[in-house]
């Protein structure tokens, strides 16, 4: 039975994690608030532009009219820096059935990031943002979105992600998840221990490794 294959983008698909991160901190230390690169990975790793929105506004500091500035800097960034994660095409390659991208990215960002990296057409139209959603990760919505709109059953997909809120949510939706640390933001973002934490499925530590994962799940 073919299964339904549901990656996060940012740190499974692309490179993109310490970009990012190292934006947000340097737009969180204009605005005066005191969240550094740690704590970015450790609260924010997985979750939408709006959870840290939120952080902020309880340090008394509105985000927003800033928000549009930050994305234009990273999508700068992105331009100039993005790769795709290492051996990530070549595992996409060697891999068959129904696939989606489940992201807490904004769609803009998805689209330039699958675009900058050629990983767009592995996907088609099968890319969904939390803003699609009304519940983002660690909520299962989105998962179950993509499930639905590939018209699998939740219990017949696997989920590829990097942090600990995306393998919550994929319990919740009851999905089967594979933790992933072949993003080059995995040490710094202490994610072999805090994923192993969540007991996914399965941990791998580069995308080659995926395949020979996925044929071993049953």
């Amino acid at each position: 039975m073919a299964r339904g294959l549901i990656f996060d983008c940012d740190g499974v698909l692309v490179d993109s994690e310490p970009l990012a991160v190292a934006e947000l901190e340097a737009l969180l230390h204009g605005l005066g608030v005191p969240i550094d690169s740690a704590r970015i990975y450790d609260e924010f790793l997985g979750r939408s532009i709006l959870t840290i929105v939120e952080a902020a506004r309880d340090h008394g500091v509105d985000m927003a009219p800033a928000l549009p500035g930050f994305s234009q800097a990273l999508f700068r960034r992105f331009r100039r820096d993005l790769r795709p994660v290492e051996g990530m095409p070549q595992a996409l390659a060697g891999i068959a059935g129904p696939r989606a991208v489940a992201s807490s990215s904004a769609p803009d960002r998805l689209a330039l990031s699958l675009a900058l990296t050629g990983l767009a057409p592995v996907f088609g139209p099968h890319v969904y943002s939390a803003a699609l959603v009304e519940h983002g990760k660690p909520a299962p919505d989105l998962f179950l979105l993509a499930a639905d709109r590939l018209g699998m059953a939740p219990g017949d997909c696997v989920v590829i992600e990097d942090s600990p809120a995306g393998l919550r949510a994929a319990r919740a939706a009851g999905m089967r998840a594979i933790g992933f640390l072949g993003g080059s933001h995995a040490g710094a973002a202490h994610l072999a221990q805090r994923l192993a934490a969540e007991s996914p499925d399965a941990l791998i530590d580069h995308a080659a490794d995926l395949p020979k994962t996925l044929a071993g799940l049953r």
